[in-house]
């Protein structure tokens, strides 16, 4: 695979904790890297990494599994040193048909912890979740959110070009 990049777009984000993301993407991406001004005034740090690659075994195979898993120990080593409440919202998308994202934002530390540990536990069920008879029409872009309630990732919105569902209940109802 030829000059994939990554564009890294962060705020409230210590240089050493950007440092060590861009260690662990450089290897495998161009890295680009964005520091914004705080565009989400509930949160006091938050990153973007996109992906530029689906969302499969394929990627994880790819990427390394031990490199996925510092991955996943810096996003959680970032929430620890921020404490709890909105001080954190990492947002990990992937490219693909269609591109999949999660949404880590939980207030609370376990929970935060929690989801982080199973994004890549999401994989067993892509085929469920991506099922057509399931999702609506032509769908882009979907997004995850994880459920501290049922301590799992749940699908909660799907886009359909600029068109936006929520999955509520038992099925998707479009907002817009």
């Amino acid at each position: 695979m030829d000059s994939l990049t990554t564009h890294l777009k962060y705020y409230g984000i210590s240089p050493w904790e950007i440092e060590v993301i861009y260690g662990l993407f450089k290897d495998r991406f161009q890295v680009e890297q964005e520091e914004l001004e705080q565009v989400e005034p509930e949160f006091v740090s938050m990153l973007n990494v996109p992906i530029p690659l689906a969302f499969n075994e394929e990627f994880f195979k790819w990427f390394d599994y031990r490199r996925w898993e510092k991955v996943k120990a810096i996003f959680k080593e970032m929430k620890r040193r921020r404490g709890s409440g909105n001080a954190l919202k990492i947002d990990v998308s992937f490219s693909g048909n269609p591109k999949i994202r999660f949404i880590i934002d939980s207030e609370d530390n376990q929970w935060f912890n929690n989801a982080v540990e199973k994004i890549d536990f999401v994989l067993e069920l892509l085929p469920y979740h991506l099922d057509p008879e399931k999702l609506p029409n032509d769908v882009t872009e979907i997004i995850y959110q994880y459920d501290p309630e049922a301590a799992r990732w749940r699908l909660n919105i799907a886009f359909v070009k600029e068109k936006k569902f929520i999955f509520a209940g038992n099925g998707w109802k479009i907002v817009t």
